[in-house]
């Protein structure tokens, strides 16, 4: 399994096409490992190899449910890197939450060009403000990267872009249709290249506006996490093998 860009730097993709790579450059962290935060403990885990899950509580350090002896300064160093990555948590979702206020606001300025109707009734406000209060409903409530890893961002720019099309489409194609049936051919040509202009470029601008946002705070960020990767530093699994949940980035 390859790192991936940690959680932290993988919010730039919200929009669905910022370079996750580049963002492991910029921090030149990344990890193979999932992180669900629970009240009672840190739990990482990932497919392969193993260790597969590792647990962190007050000190304590268990790797695939075989607790690991460490030493009085060892049990220090877990629990301040527990206590660290529960305070970047509420960091990055604040990262992740502005990111879906950017990405609407962005998509929002691609329909006034797009359907301006849709803007000027409303409409598409009622749409996109439903949309981001359940997106934010979801990060407010979720334990694990998961949720905020590519796939996952993806999957909510999809979902707005979803939720808009339809307005598009509906107004768009009854101008154009008008515009044909009134004899205005060019108009009506000149209507759809406008609107596939915003479609094939949209999403490229939303992106940029993403990331243009949120790079200077993700890094913010990145000393915080390369300390992480120093407390980790001369850890080992119940095996003996060195514990890289944090790893340098290509």
């Amino acid at each position: 399994m390859s790192p991936r860009p940690t959680v932290l730097a993988v919010l730039l993709c919200l929009a669905g096409g910022a370079s996750a790579q580049d963002l492991a450059t910029t921090c030149r962290i990344a990890s193979t490992y999932d992180l669900t935060v629970r009240p009672d403990a840190l739990v990482f885990d990932r497919a392969e190899p193993a260790p597969r899950t590792v647990r962190m509580h007050d000190g304590a350090l268990a790797t695939d449910g075989r607790p690991v002896a460490l030493r009085p300064d060892e049990q220090d160093r877990v629990a301040l890197f527990e206590r660290q990555v529960r305070v970047l948590v509420p960091k990055a979702k604040a990262i992740a939450n502005d990111g879906v206020d950017i990405a609407a606001r962005a998509v929002r300025d691609e329909a006034a060009t797009a359907a301006p109707q849709a803007v000027a009734s409303g409409e598409l406000d009622r749409v996109l403000n439903g949309r981001v209060a359940d997106i934010k409903r979801r990060i407010a409530t979720s334990q694990s990267t998961r949720d905020w890893q590519e796939d996952a961002m993806r999957a909510y720019a999809q979902e707005i872009v979803g939720d808009v099309a339809p307005l598009f489409a509906n107004e768009v194609g009854g101008e154009a249709m008008q515009l044909a049936m009134n004899g205005d051919l060019q108009g009506a040509a000149a209507l759809r290249d406008r609107v596939a202009t915003v479609s094939t470029g949209g999403q490229a601008r939303v992106v940029a506006r993403v990331e243009a946002a949120l790079r200077p705070r993700i890094q913010a960020l990145c000393p915080s996490i390369r300390e992480l990767q120093e407390l980790q530093s001369g850890l080992r699994d119940s095996s003996g093998r060195p514990l890289n949940l944090i790893e340098s980035g290509e």
